[in-house]
């Protein structure tokens, strides 16, 4: 009876440890690979599963999603010999777990040392202007690479990052002066050009303005001669009653700008005074034809003053009349003409 106790629970302990060893459970995103006294046969996927304890193990456990893999940094010496510090991230993702499994000792590491290594061949191949500037290139150049060499290893590398380039302090500082002397430059172009375009713009402005004043002269002698033409129509129209109109217009326009001048030496009379100056003036000249010379001298001799005054007189307004700009005989009409009457 003890004997057939212990039996039983003998083989319930084996069926219990059957039961474990033949059943797997899968978790989502993970693959194992099952192996036949060490030889590859199959891959679980996610679930359960029963394999043949004893016979059959689970080998490599694999995680199917997406990974990251930073990449440390390490010195890179560029085509134009400077020394820069690089650092990155890398994105992959196993899609066949067999091949992840038995084409590749160690993964990760295998998949961090092809990328340090392509890192260092594609960035040394560029100047440093060209890496500082164009990462994007940089990634896709290594993504093409690294992804062409992982694919034997069932792997896939969906995206590889540049995170840091940091060059040398005295790099950056050379860099710094650089990138100032350009912007002094670009700001120097800048001013000349604006100077440029304003003395432009200055001598068209004066050019225009020039052209403007040609046109306004134009049309102002244009109005003129019209003006001259409609004149000469009105005398050849109106005789010379229109010649007298226009001549005393002129003559009212300077008088009256000689009394609004601001020289105090302009002596302005009325036309009746300008007259009378005049008509003293023909007398003089009336006597003077009549009584001639010997006469006008004996008169002067003997007259005991009388005649030498009125002689002075006549002179005397002779002398005003010439001196003044009021009196002169190109101004006031009939002046010094003989037995001419008073206007």
């Amino acid at each position: 009876m003890v004997e057939t106790t212990v039996l039983a629970v003998t083989l319930v302990i084996l069926a219990l440890l059957f039961i474990i060893l033949s059943v797997k459970i899968v978790p989502q995103g993970w693959e194992f690979t099952v192996e036949r006294f060490g030889q590859y046969t199959k891959t679980l996927g996610p679930g359960l599963h029963l394999i043949m304890p004893f016979v059959e193990q689970v080998g490599a456990r694999l995680n199917m999603m997406e990974q990251v893999l930073d990449v440390p940094e390490q010195e890179v010496i560029t085509r134009d010999n400077a020394m820069v510090t690089v650092d990155g991230v890398v994105f992959y993702q196993v899609l066949n777990a067999a091949k992840a499994a038995y084409e590749v000792s160690d993964l990760k590491n295998a998949i961090l040392n092809l990328t340090m290594t392509n890192l260092r061949t594609v960035m040394g191949s560029m100047d440093l202007d060209e890496l500082l500037s164009q990462r994007d290139k940089i990634n896709a150049e290594l993504l093409t690479v690294v992804d062409l060499a992982t694919n034997p290893w069932g792997v896939k590398v969906t995206r590889i990052e540049i995170k840091d380039i940091s060059p040398p302090r005295d790099l950056v500082d050379a860099m710094a002066r650089q990138m100032k002397a350009e912007r002094d430059k670009r700001a120097s172009i800048l001013l000349a050009e604006g100077e440029k375009q304003a003395t432009i713009l200055e001598a068209e402005g004066r050019r225009e303005a020039a052209w403007r004043d040609a046109e306004a002269r134009e049309r102002l002698a244009e109005a003129e001669a019209r003006a001259t033409t409609l004149v000469s129509e009105a005398i050849g129209k109106g005789g010379m009653g229109a010649v007298n109109y226009f001549v005393a217009l002129k003559y009212v326009e300077a008088v009256a700008a000689l009394a609004a001048a601001p020289n105090q030496k302009v002596l302005v009379l009325p036309m009746e005074t300008a007259g009378v100056l005049g008509s003293v003036a023909g007398i003089a000249e009336i006597a003077k034809e009549a009584l001639g010379p010997h006469a006008l001298g004996e008169g002067a001799g003997g007259g005991g003053g009388g005649g030498g005054g009125s002689r002075g007189a006549v002179a005397s307004v002779s002398r005003g009349s010439g001196a003044s700009p009021g009196l002169d005989s190109g101004m006031i009409p009939n002046a010094g003409v003989p037995g001419a009457p008073p206007v």
